[in-house]
């Protein structure tokens, strides 16, 4: 059974592309939504999947061949789009930006104005905010926190309940994990571990 339906209601965005409001056609009592509520924008039902719990509300945008199913919610003026997924329990909020091919799993939060781009993952109970950007092949998962204007890139993995934040940059195919706090302007690079 749907648990929405696109309305007449349109947006068109700056690329041409018409985006959607939801509307639930049924009661989804675990995140507070009722028959008949409107939801955020999407630009087709394949963005947004019936089954589940997951949800866009607000101003948020799904569009492309992006994908929200499983649990997981978009709220605030979050953007979804190109061919990237968020999945499980995974909340996307604020103003952040989740595309590419980039993955937001778990229990993962992405935050603020942060964007989480390319093929990055972002999973488990990981959470990027601030101006923070993960991208490239780039993993954060577990605890681990990347926030401020830090960037983690290329194939750099940041897990555990490691903290990256400041301006700090790490990337290559270093890793940040353990209770390791990468701060300041720091710059981890290469094959560097420091846990």
């Amino acid at each position: 059974m749907k648990k929405y339906i696109l309305t007449e209601e349109t947006k068109k965005w700056n690329d041409g592309t018409t985006l959607y409001r939801i509307k639930a056609v049924r009661d989804i009592p675990e995140i507070g939504v009722k028959a008949g509520d409107l939801g955020g924008w999407v630009e087709r039902e394949e963005n947004l999947s019936q089954e589940g719990n997951a949800w866009v509300f607000g101003s948020a945008r799904v569009s492309g061949n992006a994908r929200v199913f499983g649990n997981a919610q978009v709220s605030g003026s979050a953007r979804v789009y190109g061919n990237a997924e968020v999945s499980g329990d995974a909340c996307v909020y604020g103003n952040a930006r989740v595309y590419g091919n980039a993955e937001v799993s778990g229990d993962a939060r992405v935050s603020g104005d942060a964007w989480v781009f390319d093929n990055a993952q972002v999973s488990d109970s990981a959470e990027v905010f601030g101006n923070a950007r993960v991208y490239g092949n780039a993993q954060v998962s577990g605890g681990a926190e990347v926030s401020g204007n830090a960037r983690v890139y290329d194939d750099a993995w940041v897990f555990g309940v490691a903290q990256v934040y400041g301006n700090a940059q790490v990337s290559g195919g270093a890793e940040v994990s353990g209770n390791a706090r990468v701060y300041g302007d720091a710059l981890v690079s290469g094959n560097a571990v420091i846990n």
